[in-house]
């Protein structure tokens, strides 16, 4: 069961309306599911929507801050619980910590950094959380074809590549997030040394 979502989104807009749009409707999925939401706190952007979005819909809504961005004035100051930390690294570790999936919106280097930490996360065996992708607009098919380019030049394996849920529908995401069965970390560890990797 999924009670609480980490999103990471941009800091940013973008320029067309659809990534507003369906960062709305994300969030007012979310809240129908009664799941509470986990973001990086701040006011401005894509963030900026889906945290208003729930609290419009008296959702709980948990940000997580570096301090260095707290004192630069970005922080939204309506928050459920707002947790201030010392670093960027803190940052996702806390995110982490706090919930119990990841769905990735639209972004830039922030919340690619974001995606790729949770996803090594997966691959390792540190975390077993779903990790989604919401592919608004197909603004991820560029990056889910690097993805598969990896796995057919031997880079990444079929079974890390699966630890990414792709969907452009939030509630075909969620449905396929909440069957996720994480790759078994042994196997492929040993597969490798097998091989002499």
């Amino acid at each position: 069961m999924l009670q609480t979502i980490c999103v990471f989104c941009g800091s940013s807009r973008g320029k067309d309306p659809v990534y507003a749009r369906e960062a709305e409707k994300l969030a007012r999925t979310l809240l129908q599911r009664k799941i509470n939401l986990v973001y990086g706190g701040a006011n401005v952007g894509l963030m900026r929507i889906i945290a208003d979005t729930f609290i419009e819909g008296n959702g709980k809504v948990i940000g997580v801050m570096p301090s260095s961005l707290v004192e630069r004035e970005v922080a939204h100051d309506n928050l459920t619980e707002m947790h201030i930390v010392a670093s960027m690294q803190e940052r996702k570790e806390k995110m982490g910590i706090l919930s119990d999936a990841f769905i990735a919106l639209p972004g830039g280097y922030g919340t690619f950094d974001e995606l790729f930490e949770v996803l090594s996360w997966c691959q390792l065996g540190l975390s077993s959380k779903p990790v989604g992708l919401l592919n608004v607009g197909g603004y991820f098919d560029p990056l889910l074809t690097m993805l598969d380019h990896s796995v057919a030049e031997g880079f990444l394996l079929e079974e890390h590549r699966n630890c990414l849920i792709s969907s452009d529908d939030p509630e075909e995401l969620l449905s396929q997030m909440l069957v996720f069965q994480p790759a078994k970390v042994e196997k492929w560890i040993d597969r490798l040394k097998q091989k002499g990797y």
